[in-house]
């Protein structure tokens, strides 16, 4: 899947003070710059250091954003997909900590190469989670 990239951090979950308001703006930027009701969005985490303890790099992409830069996730991957309780302000926040902790129940073997959020323009969210 190619898309057009609009931009991107470098951060981490647990070790960087900074990580909320490195994500925070690049989502600002964004919103500056897409439809949020004709496009699909997406937030592609990659290039991981080690697992979700890591430092990572976050994309915010979308498939019709005027452009040149390019994010391309590889279509040979299999994922496992988890929906987000949109109804709940901390639906992201909690499917991603259930993500982290069927991960360390041994649940979810993660293959740390691309992940990403979904954010589709009816307001419905999913998180795609490569494994192994």
């Amino acid at each position: 899947m190619k898309l057009h990239l609009i931009n991107s951090t470098r951060t981490n979950n647990f070790n960087d003070p900074g990580m909320m308001g490195k994500i925070q703006a690049i989502w600002n930027e964004a919103s500056d710059k897409v439809e949020r009701h004709r496009d699909m969005i997406y937030g592609i985490y990659y290039d991981y250091e080690s697992n979700y303890k890591g430092d990572y790099s976050l994309s915010v992409a979308t498939e019709n954003h005027p452009g040149d830069t390019w994010i391309e996730i590889p279509d040979d991957a299999t994922y496992e997909v988890f929906t987000v309780d949109t109804a709940d302000e901390m639906g992201i926040v909690k499917t991603w900590r259930s993500i982290w902790e069927k991960e360390e129940a041994g649940a979810l073997r993660r293959a740390y190469t691309y992940d990403y959020e979904k954010y589709h323009p009816g307001g419905e969210i999913e998180i795609y989670i490569a494994v192994k």
